[in-house]
């Protein structure tokens, strides 16, 4: 039997996302989010949602573009601190050490240390609630190519990133491999699917 938790953002897990911005200035900030994710794939769309209050917001309005660099587990702490404090108060890169990165595509920088980073466009913007969804159309994704498989493509075990459990309050890095997607179902589909 199941037990009603009531309505709460009780997902199992959350990416790690570190969100770019430009602030007025055109000084580079960064802020963590994790109500993130791919919204659609034609074209290539990410979201996060964050709220009014946060610097990162009015950066995004003002510049209407973002980056997404996606930490490893060796910048746990440095991702964990770009959440904590407001970029209109603290320059994060100088705090943690890491490097800004002019994006090529788009009016934001990202975390040069980082191995992944979505170059985005906003494309829309969606008033939720507490939070505004940003719908950042991808317009260049960046590896390092230490993080490359032997296929060309971005190798998970290699990437090193990890998730946040709300709930808990907790990160964790992933699991190994557990099954090929759109083949483990394969032994209940229908001859005449």
């Amino acid at each position: 039997m199941k037990k009603s938790l009531g309505a709460k953002t009780l997902l199992p897990s959350a990416p790690v996302w570190v969100v770019g911005t430009y602030d007025e200035a055109g000084r580079p900030n960064v802020m963590t989010a994790s109500w993130a994710g791919i919204c659609c794939s034609r074209p290539p769309c990410v979201t996060v949602s964050l709220r009014k209050a946060t610097y990162t917001y009015a950066c995004i309005e003002a510049r209407k573009a973002y980056t997404v660099s996606v930490p490893s587990v060796a910048h746990v702490r440095e991702a964990d601190f770009m959440g904590m404090v407001s970029g209109a108060k603290v320059d994060k890169f100088a705090a943690t050490g890491l490097t800004p990165v002019r994006s090529d595509l788009v009016d934001a920088p990202y975390v040069s240390e980082f191995p992944l980073v979505l170059e985005c466009r906003l494309r829309e913007t969606v008033e939720v609630g507490l939070h505004t969804m940003f719908v950042g159309e991808i317009l260049d994704v960046k590896v390092d190519e230490e993080a490359l498989g032997g296929d060309g493509r971005s190798d998970p075990a290699r990437l090193e990133t990890f998730l946040y459990l709300p709930e808990n309050r907790t990160y964790h890095a992933l699991g190994g491999h557990v099954a090929e997607a759109f083949a483990a179902g394969s032994q209940f589909k229908r001859e005449e699917e």
